[in-house]
């Protein structure tokens, strides 16, 4: 597999050693394993002849005309994390050039990906239209609100549709690395995310901070305070549009546009939020339903399960590690 990985000025640092250590790693211990050559041709390119790092690590780097024609390219994240930096970043010549390449490769069959704030990229270029992706979950709400032609779901880790693959927040670069792997041979890919203990995570939604979220959107930032204050007497949309002062579908359309979800499933991650900060000092179960509005503890017990993957016992085992 031949890949390039796409660098700009002021890039995350980790997001490129990711990529170059796991392919490195890969390649050395398929070497071992007797494979006639190394699976990996991995370049370094630019659209100019030198980058600088977000850490101002200066480096040479390849130019993108002049590799030939790679089976992927990969952007690494910008180290940016606010939207109005992002914005400059995204304006910038150089961004631009990379953009404009990013959509010839395309056009041409070669297959792109992108890590964490890297997703901006490829959305920008108009090669997310209508497709399914993520991104980082921290900047979700900024996301859609930009480029509402995406089938956005941030609380998936690595989304493939067709010849484009996203994967999400910064350490989702091993995840899309190990992604990679994968399609050249499963066994490595194992043996690699082993050897470098990478736990593999199908979801970013255990990890999402709901008022990080919410604080993207005045309204939606007032509807989470709140839905604070009234977990323990449970959802009226009615009641919270009322509180608001606003009508219950003005509620709905400005939710699901800054969240991607509904009032009712924000109330639920909250109710998930303090369900596991109650487990985590001990708190009766029964007291914890009672707490986020539920009038018994099975109710409470399917949700974390369905929403976490483990159950209460399961999350205080986790607490006392």
């Amino acid at each position: 597999m031949r890949v390039a990985i796409l660098a700009l000025d002021g890039l995350f640092d980790t997001g490129l050693t990711v990529f170059l250590d796991t392919f490195a790693m890969a390649n050395e211990q398929a070497a071992a394993q007797g494979f006639p050559a190394p699976p990996f041709d991995v370049r370094v390119v630019g659209v100019r002849r030198r980058i600088r790092t977000a850490h101002g690590l200066s480096t040479a780097v390849e130019l993108a005309s002049t590799i030939g024609r790679p089976d992927w390219v990969v952007v690494p994240a910008p180290s940016v994390r606010q939207p109005d930096r992002l914005i400059e970043a995204l304006a910038r010549r150089d961004t631009r050039d990379a953009m404009a390449a990013l959509r010839a490769w395309h056009a041409d069959g070669v297959s792109v990906a992108a890590a964490c704030i890297g997703t901006f990229l490829l959305a920008e270029a108009g090669l997310l239209d209508n497709r399914e992706a993520t991104t980082t979950w921290s900047l979700a709400p900024f996301f859609r609100q930009r480029y509402p032609a995406v089938k956005l779901d941030d609380s998936r880790m690595v989304v493939a549709s067709q010849s484009v693959v996203t994967a999400g927040s910064a350490m989702g670069h091993l995840d899309l690395a190990l992604w990679l792997l994968r399609q050249t041979s499963p066994e490595l890919a194992t043996l690699v995310a082993r050897l470098m203990l990478i736990d593999k995570r199908s979801s970013q939604a255990e990890y999402i901070i709901p008022d990080h979220l919410a604080h993207a959107d005045p309204l939606v930032e007032r509807f989470e305070r709140w839905a604070r204050d009234n977990l323990s007497v449970g959802f009226s949309l009615q009641a919270a549009a009322r509180a608001l002062s606003v009508g219950p579908r003005t509620l709905q359309r400005r939710t699901e546009a800054v969240l991607g979800k509904s009032p009712l499933a924000f109330f639920q991650d909250l109710r998930i939020e303090r369900a596991q900060n109650l487990v985590s000092i001990g708190y009766d179960i029964e007291k914890i339903a009672s707490e986020v509005g539920y009038a018994d503890s099975a109710t409470l017990r399917t949700l974390l399960r369905r929403r976490l993957g483990r159950g209460v016992r399961e999350l205080r085992a986790e607490m006392q590690r």
